[in-house]
């Protein structure tokens, strides 16, 4: 059974859910912690890059092919499936339900400017 992190007197500061082999804490402290400070944006109001060690770890769910940040969108670098993943409040949104395919022209635009 996953225990997730402790606190010094022994209590779960963040509940683990069992990913495969290993064990994760849940994400769910991010949602509630931009839900109070609101999305990451610049200084010149435009929404911020998503964390470079996180989109470092992020793939394509389907194709599990690296992803590149293009505005609001992540997408995946595999040219077979042509996905990509919305950011909505800053949290890319990793759900195949929720991506769109792309067409072939936009594929090579948006990998030809990376």
């Amino acid at each position: 059974m996953a225990r997730g992190l402790q606190d010094g007197s022994g209590g779960a500061i963040m509940p683990a859910v069992r990913l495969g082999k290993r064990i994760q804490p849940q994400l769910g402290c991010l949602a509630s912690a931009l839900a109070e400070r609101g999305p990451p944006v610049a200084e010149d109001g435009v929404l911020a890059d998503v964390d470079k060690e996180l989109l470092a770890i992020l793939v394509c769910p389907q194709s599990h092919a690296s992803l590149v940040q293009v505005g609001d969108w992540l997408y995946s670098t595999d040219q077979e499936t042509r996905r990509r993943y919305p950011i909505r409040d800053g949290i890319p949104v990793m759900l195949i339900d929720e991506s769109e395919t792309v067409d072939v022209e936009e594929f090579k635009r948006v990998m030809s400017n990376q």
